[in-house]
């Protein structure tokens, strides 16, 4: 490799290890992260299968540290209402502007983040059926926008699930739809040779991340694991928000 070469290498390779670690930590944001940088210096058709390969990897491996907090009753309802969510999202994706659905998605998640930052302690009782909701709207999201975790992502904040819950089934949820996703991009011949050889140069930055974030964690109070909650939703809504305009 030349030295700009390797430099975009380490580049990538500290990118991924600090997405993995906050994915580690928080439960969600490795994709947020890693891909915009990823799609602007490997171009979209290497960028989104290689960010689907490592975070299924991710979210695999997290879901074995977390499993004994899943709660296997709350994920079925949640894949069950996204998987009947997905083809209404498909029919949504040829009527409805784009810009305005992602714009709104964005202002709302905005919102929420802002009003979670201001009352941390704040929760919500939602009733039985929210979580069908939550699924069937992140479901019609990823149909038509490939973006399941923003309606999930809320309510789970909202209903106040302890952390280790949190992030034990947010992993079960996005290890299911990443593995559609990765089937997706395997049918359509999008895992090239290329990407491959990227995943496996970046699959040592995933553990790293992983060990970092696990260090992290035992350093974070429940209250900063709210803020820090709090504030990645905040760039997920603003990232949408973007996308929109």
């Amino acid at each position: 490799m030349s030295p700009s070469t390797w430099t975009v290498f380490i580049g990538l390779w500290a990118l991924v290890g600090v997405a993995a670690a906050l994915q580690s930590l928080s439960g969600f944001g490795f994709a947020l992260i890693a891909m915009p940088i990823l799609t602007l210096l490997l171009g979209l058709r290497t960028a989104a299968p290689l960010v689907a390969l490592l975070g299924w990897t991710l979210y695999l491996v997290n879901l074995v540290r977390y499993r004994l907090h899943l709660r296997g009753q709350e994920l079925a309802r949640l894949v069950l209402a996204s998987t009947v969510g997905v083809p209404v999202g498909l029919w949504l994706l040829s009527v409805v502007d784009e810009r305005w659905v992602v714009g709104g998605l964005g202002v709302l998640v905005s919102a929420f983040a802002l009003y979670s930052l201001l009352r941390p302690e704040g929760r919500w009782i939602p009733p039985r059926w929210g979580i069908y909701v939550a699924g069937f709207l992140g479901g019609c999201l990823g149909g038509a926008y490939t973006i399941y975790g923003p309606p999930v992502l809320v309510y789970a904040r909202w209903a106040g699930w302890s952390r280790e819950t949190f992030r034990a089934t947010l992993q079960g949820f996005f290890l299911l739809t990443a593995t559609l996703v990765v089937l997706s991009h395997a049918v359509a011949g999008y895992i090239t040779p290329v990407v491959v050889r990227w995943y496996l140069w970046m699959v040592s930055a995933l553990v790293v991340g992983i060990v970092v974030g696990r260090g992290l964690d035992r350093r974070v109070s429940t209250r900063r694991f709210q803020q820090l909650v709090g504030i990645l939703l905040m760039g997920l809504g603003m990232s949408l928000l973007l996308r929109g305009i």
